[in-house]
């Protein structure tokens, strides 16, 4: 049995490796909560909604702390009601594994 994707840790990306291939990040995201979209196969898109402003900033809140845990971070665009998040691997501008490890651990939150 294979480990689970939340299970894993991020592993820092030094740049040179090619993205993940269509049908990896397809077998990845079937991993992943149904919210989260692969956007033009460059990254990861997930929109959290509230009924308030707490709601969205005590979630930034607990993402940045595991972002910092993990070493890897998403892009957060927060306003009232609501939480859009991107995830992708800078380095080589894609999609790696860690960005669906952090979207797997996310999913925990």
């Amino acid at each position: 049995m294979s480990e689970k994707l939340a299970e894993k840790s991020c592993v820092p990306c030094a740049g040179g490796v090619p993205p993940l291939a269509e049908g990896e990040q397809d077998r990845l995201a079937q991993e992943l909560e149904n919210d989260w979209k692969i956007v033009d196969r460059h990254h990861l898109e997930r929109r959290f909604t509230f009924d308030d402003f707490a709601g969205p900033l005590d979630l930034v809140n607990r993402i940045g702390r595991l972002a910092e845990e993990e070493g890897h971070h998403p892009e957060l665009t927060l306003t009232w009601g609501r939480l859009d998040v991107r995830i992708w691997t800078h380095k080589i501008d894609g999609l790696t594994e860690s960005d669906f490890v952090l979207a797997a651990k996310i999913d925990q939150l």
